[in-house]
């Protein structure tokens, strides 16, 4: 039996963000050793990681307010304590936003469900133009909303999926073509469960964020180790390597583009070295097109 707490929640379904506040903070803090920022590691200690009483000194806080903050109180913290805490920490640049959204969170205006869904008609024409890259938009929670063809031959047929299928952490985890598609599944889950917690960081209050964390900590045991990890990342760019079913193995970039109207919204896109392998198996899959994976109709989602 796994023994990782399910996740806290609040009484209006999202996420409690007092929990993660105090859970994140206790995660960052036990991965460090005294070692790790010039303090003695004298004797054995009871705890992985530094004391609260050693991060307090070396935040220039006392352990009284720390420990307060530990707890999930982050109400009136400053950003100058909580850049002092992210030094001490030792923290990336995205665990520092998402500690900042976690301890000051921003008010959102709500917006209506089916906007978050919608992406502009020109965003679908240029996604259908791109006849040799592999393109889709992603949303909140990792939903897929619309791909143009080569991202269904390379992926799989999305468009067969209902629309609450069509969302990479559910793929990824629930799904075991996606087990064999990614080389480095591993690393695959890890990313979007980060992805996961920096969108649970801006936006705490999401019931159907937290409806999809409870659904995916009951069904796999490895997201809910990751979720306990409390690690974040942000999308950015990167290489993939995966393994088709009809070109074999190739070895891709990703670059991911964030719209300027809508920072919810990405656009992700993938690329081979010209003159490789994985540039022949992609052409290939151009020329295939829906007789690769019978998912030309994807990019018409809705």
């Amino acid at each position: 039996m796994d023994e990782q707490p399910e996740p806290a929640r609040t009484a209006g379904g999202g996420l409690d963000r007092r929990a993660e506040l105090s859970e994140f903070l206790r995660t960052r803090r036990a991965r460090l050793k005294p070692q790790d920022v010039g303090l003695p590691g004298v004797g054995r200690r009871r705890v992985p990681g530094l004391r609260r009483e050693e991060l307090a000194q070396l935040a220039g806080v006392s352990v009284a307010y720390y420990t307060r903050l530990e707890q999930g109180n982050g109400r009136n913290v400053s950003a100058e304590v909580l850049d002092a805490i992210a030094r001490a920490l030792r923290l990336s640049d995205a665990e520092q936003a998402h500690l900042t959204h976690l301890a000051k969170p921003k008010q959102h205006k709500r917006k209506p469900v089916a906007r978050s869904l919608q992406v502009r008609p020109a965003l679908r024409h240029l996604l259908d133009s791109i006849d040799s890259v592999p393109a889709y938009v992603v949303g909140r929670r990792s939903d897929v909303l619309a791909w143009n063809r080569m991202a269904a031959a390379l992926f799989g047929d999305w468009g067969e999926l209902p629309p609450s299928e069509r969302n990479w952490a559910r793929l990824v985890f629930l799904r075991p073509e996606y087990r064999d598609l990614f080389v480095e599944w591993d690393q695959k889950a890890k990313d979007l469960v980060g992805y996961l917690r920096m969108d649970a960081g801006c936006h705490p209050d999401d019931p159907q964020l937290s409806s999809l964390v409870g659904e995916l900590s009951v069904k796999s045991e490895e997201f809910r180790r990751l979720w306990a990890a409390h690690d974040v990342k942000e999308k950015s760019y990167g290489v993939k390597r995966m393994r088709h079913p009809l070109v074999g193995e190739l070895t891709l970039s990703f670059e991911t583009f964030r719209l300027a109207d809508d920072a919810e919204q990405s656009l992700i896109t993938f690329h081979a070295e010209p003159g490789t392998a994985s540039a022949e198996a992609l052409r290939l899959l151009a020329n295939w097109g829906a007789d690769a994976t019978r998912a030309g109709a994807g990019s018409s989602a809705p």
